[in-house]
């Protein structure tokens, strides 16, 4: 190694010199007095012994040809350019690939909202409301950055701003599930995070910056098409503001402010196959102007907070508020406002960055039903192709289908109850289903959900009378 590197030696120091006239090594910041000889990769990186060692075995792990780079290394090659080359020829073709199989949104590809949002009822059940406002916010956002300069700077100096969203709805209502969707439509990078594990900077945890290194990945790594992308932070509510806590809220407000830069629109260095900044990794810059930010949070206990504020006037005398008017309104989060979501903990500075602010219903009987077979990708239409490849047909009686819904009610789970209940009841029909190659059709039945009867088995050629739907 020493024929490949200069070893820096105490006498005959190099000229690029660390912190009060010493080297130090790059990675673990350490001087040459604790270090040992340092190795001098020019452009002011040294590294210790102790640390290339480790970049090495990193690099075997990886099934790098190490020889065969060091032998065509030119002189004063820094390392985010040495990192770059290390990568193998074939990695290497396969991000080409991906590039070329994925290009850039066009202007001419975004559907218009009516067409956004009659894709998005062929995926989600109900929630028209919410389709309606997250289309239209979608296609505003995307024709801001893809129509072109002389469309939107023709002269008149108005320039338009991005407009960020913020979804309310109960847990199990498909907030996740229509992000993923839109997202899917429109043939975008999409980085989905959680906001509980986000912490103000120099704490342990994820900075907010690396929401940017989770849309880089998803883009293939390729800058300018991870501008065109989505972010969506779920468990917004939990950095709310904390009530009467004696210590720092570093998982809290602090994330709060720290999400604004980001929010808004500044350019952030993030690094590029790496979830951490190191000496060793390259840094790319990414201007967050052009991104969509998408917030979601199920909100407890903003009913009581609604309800409250809807039920200020007295409850005596003429045009008295009864206090339980809204108990049994199961559009009360539709009544939501800036001033409510303030009182919950969330502070005005990050709530205006989220101009688009919108509710969605949580889900009754009747769409829990709908959602099990109506949908393109329904949970029964999933097990039904499973069942196909053994030539075995699989169908669901109406009051079974009832039936799921009532339990899954209960359950307080939204749609992730149903799929829960039916792994529960077709487990043993996955199960026996390929012991017996006789079996043309199986009914799941009202008595086999409620536990007081069993499924229906027709065997090959038997018919059956016309009742099931699925």
């Amino acid at each position: 190694m020493a024929d490949d590197f200069d070893i820096i030696d105490n006498n005959e120091s190099g000229n690029e010199e660390g912190p009060g006239g010493k080297e130090y090594c790059s990675m673990c910041r350490r001087p040459e007095s604790k270090a040992g000889k340092l190795m001098n990769f020019g452009n002011g990186m040294y590294l210790c012994q102790d640390c290339m060692q480790k970049n090495l075995d990193a690099m075997k792990n990886m099934k790098f040809d190490f020889n065969e780079i060091m032998n065509h290394i030119p002189p004063n090659l820094n390392m985010s350019e040495l990192f770059t080359r290390m990568q193998s020829p074939n990695r290497q073709a396969e991000k080409e690939k991906k590039k070329e199989a994925k290009p850039k949104l066009e202007w001419s590809s975004v559907p218009a909202p009516h067409m956004l949002k009659a894709k998005l009822d062929e995926y989600v059940i109900g929630q028209d409301h919410a389709k309606k406002v997250i289309s239209v916010g979608v296609y505003n956002h995307y024709k801001r950055i893809l129509a072109g300069d002389n469309v939107l700077n023709d002269g008149s100096e108005v320039e338009i701003q991005k407009s960020n969203m913020l979804m309310i709805g109960p847990t199990g209502c498909g907030k996740t599930y229509m992000v993923q969707t839109i997202a899917k439509l429109l043939d975008v990078p999409l980085a989905i995070t959680d906001a509980t594990s986000l912490t103000e900077a120099g704490y342990i945890g994820d900075d907010v910056e690396s929401v940017l290194s989770k849309l880089l990945a998803a883009a293939d790594n390729d800058v300018e098409r991870a501008k065109q992308g989505i972010i969506f932070i779920d468990e917004i509510d939990k950095l709310a503001k904390k009530a009467e806590v004696n210590h720092r809220d570093v998982s809290g407000e602090a994330v709060q402010q720290g999400l604004l830069k980001l929010l808004e629109g500044s350019e952030v260095e993030v690094p590029v196959g790496a979830s951490s900044k190191n000496a060793l990794v390259p840094l790319e810059t990414i201007d967050t102007r052009n991104i969509l930010f998408i917030c979601g949070g199920a909100f407890p206990e903003l009913e009581k907070i609604i309800k409250n504020r809807l039920t200020k006037q007295s409850s005596i005398g003429f045009g008295s508020e009864l206090k339980d008017r809204f108990d049994n309104d199961k559009n009360i989060l539709q009544k939501v406002t800036t001033e409510d979501l303030r009182n919950f903990g969330m502070i005005p500075e990050f709530l205006g960055r989220l101009p688009i602010v919108f509710a969605m219903s949580g889900l009754d009987e009747d769409m829990l039903v709908k959602i099990l077979y109506e949908p393109r990708n329904a949970i029964i239409k999933q097990y039904q192709k499973l069942l196909e490849l053994d030539e075995v047909k699989l169908s669901f009686e109406n009051d079974a289908l009832r039936a799921i819904a009532a339990q899954a009610i209960k359950k307080e789970m939204g749609a992730r109850a149903l799929r829960a209940i039916l792994e529960e009841y077709m487990l043993d029909i996955m199960y026996e289903i390929p012991k017996d190659d006789n079996i043309g059709e199986v009914i799941i039945t009202k008595e086999y959900i409620e536990g007081t009867g069993g499924p229906r088995i027709l065997m090959r050629g038997q018919t059956k009378t016309p009742m099931i739907t699925g």
